[in-house]
């Protein structure tokens, strides 16, 4: 049997609707989390040792670089949250359709944007 199908293999023509791309982008999120737990971890366990280690804490997490990564924790715990109750609602039988998926999509992207900027604010 001859299979006719059209075979595109070349990922980078592929054009993915919003809603694949934020739920590949919440799977991302939630990996990369699963990985900023071990950072997040430390600075709990070496906080806690003594008063020098939660001296020295303070001192590695007011430089930029431990600023940044904080940020970008904080961006993903935001986004994952958000995408995550979006999915929720998804799941209650609501933004099902092929009109309310995207718009539940842009709106938790957007509600995302505005509070990972204002955690960034909050941060620096």
């Amino acid at each position: 049997m001859k299979d006719h199908r059209p075979k595109n293999l070349d990922l980078a023509t592929i054009r993915q609707p919003i809603t694949a791309i934020a739920s590949i982008l919440h799977r991302i999120t939630g990996v990369m989390l699963f990985v900023a737990v071990g950072f997040l971890v430390w600075a709990l366990s070496l906080s806690l040792e003594s008063r020098q280690g939660f001296d020295q804490t303070v001192a590695v997490m007011t430089h930029p670089l431990a600023k940044l990564i904080t940020w970008g924790i904080l961006s993903l715990v935001i986004y994952h949250l958000f995408a995550g109750i979006k999915h929720l609602i998804m799941d209650a039988g609501f933004a099902e359709t092929k009109e309310g998926g995207p718009l539940a999509t842009k709106i938790s992207l957007v509600l995302s944007v505005v509070v990972i900027l204002l955690m960034g604010v909050w941060v620096w």
